[in-house]
């Protein structure tokens, strides 16, 4: 199994006659992702490596019956992008655009909840269930298809460690990247949840940075709910602070979001820290063997056993015996 995404995917590409939109949506279709449309307004009728181009979103949905969508637009049109797919009926959206203002994304966040629906970014690399599906910009040659789940509000980071893991044979169920702004449609409780129900996926690896409490949340999360094993990697340990780091949420600012502060955090969740991507594999392992070591030291459900059933027999039925007869003393004279 895997979270999200699968192959019931059906992807809907909007920007996709944009240089990134028709160079990611072919990476994606190569991958074996079902894109059934892109939709970019005025470019209705023509076709981007194969596939249909619509004018709207609701023309795409309505035609091809698209459930998942990936937005490859400007910063400037990227919040209409996502209105536009989730009134539509999209009920998974992926936002992959940088530099979408934080005010826009408070005012759209109700509109995708009201509506049942999950974005996930913006700002973020997607997601991929290997072997079934890819929506996003993470390269598909890194991936092995295994029971290892990832969450990662970075990048680059999320591509060394997935191949560090891959590296050392250890596959994924879905990588999923929710993106590095301070505003985000998906969190690191929602893929730990999400991961935590999956049947498939035995161990969890999450990637956090500095800024923010998202960390610090979730490691009060993984305390009281979790059962499958997590490791963890926290970019950005030297950034001074005050200093933006790559993403709008990658920032110490009031003495609060730092590294050692969400390291804290999760070690007294009891969630491993790894000092670099590449000693999070064996991290995990040592996690994974503790985790069947405690489960196979549980004591088992107690065997049935039979009852003893004590049959009563019925006695046999005493002898009748006469009565003895009533004995008259005769006197002797």
């Amino acid at each position: 199994m895997s979270i999200f995404i699968d192959k019931k995917t059906k992807l809907l590409v909007q920007g996709i006659t944009g240089r990134d939109g028709s160079f990611h949506a072919a990476q994606m279709k190569k991958y074996g992702t079902n894109v059934v449309a892109g939709v970019t307004p005025g470019k209705g009728s023509t076709k981007v490596a194969g596939i249909p181009v619509f004018n709207t979103v609701q023309e795409a949905v309505e035609k091809t019956k698209a459930n998942t969508s990936v937005i490859y637009v400007p910063p400037a049109f990227a919040v209409d992008a996502i209105y536009e797919a989730v009134a539509a009926g999209i009920k998974l959206v992926v936002c992959v655009t940088e530099g979408v203002p934080a005010n826009d994304m408070m005012k759209v966040m109700p509109f995708v909840k009201e509506h049942g629906a999950r974005l996930i970014g913006p700002n973020c690399p997607g997601l991929i269930s290997p072997d079934k599906s890819k929506v996003g910009i993470l390269p598909g040659n890194i991936v092995k298809k295994g029971n290892i789940g990832v969450i990662s509000r970075s990048g680059t980071l999320t591509y060394e460690a997935i191949w560090a893991l891959t590296f050392e044979g250890m596959g994924q169920t879905t990588c999923v990247g929710i993106g590095g702004d301070q505003v985000i449609g998906t969190n690191f409780i929602d893929c730990l949840e999400a991961f935590e129900a999956d049947k498939s996926t035995k161990g969890i690896v999450m990637l956090g940075e500095i800024g923010g409490s998202d960390e610090e949340v979730a490691a009060k999360y993984i305390k009281k709910n979790l059962t499958k094993p997590v490791v963890s990697f926290i970019a950005g340990q030297a950034a001074p602070p005050g200093k933006r780091m790559g993403h709008a949420g990658a920032i110490v600012s009031g003495g609060s979001g730092t590294a050692k502060d969400k390291i804290e955090a999760l070690t007294k969740a009891g969630v491993p820290v790894a000092g670099s991507p590449t000693e999070i594999p064996q991290l995990l392992k040592e996690a994974m063997k503790k985790a069947r070591a405690k489960a196979a030291a549980k004591p088992g459900k107690k065997a049935a056993t039979k009852k003893t059933v004590i049959r009563k027999t019925k006695a046999a039925p005493a002898k009748k015996t006469k009565p003895a007869g009533k004995t008259t003393a005769r006197k002797r004279k």
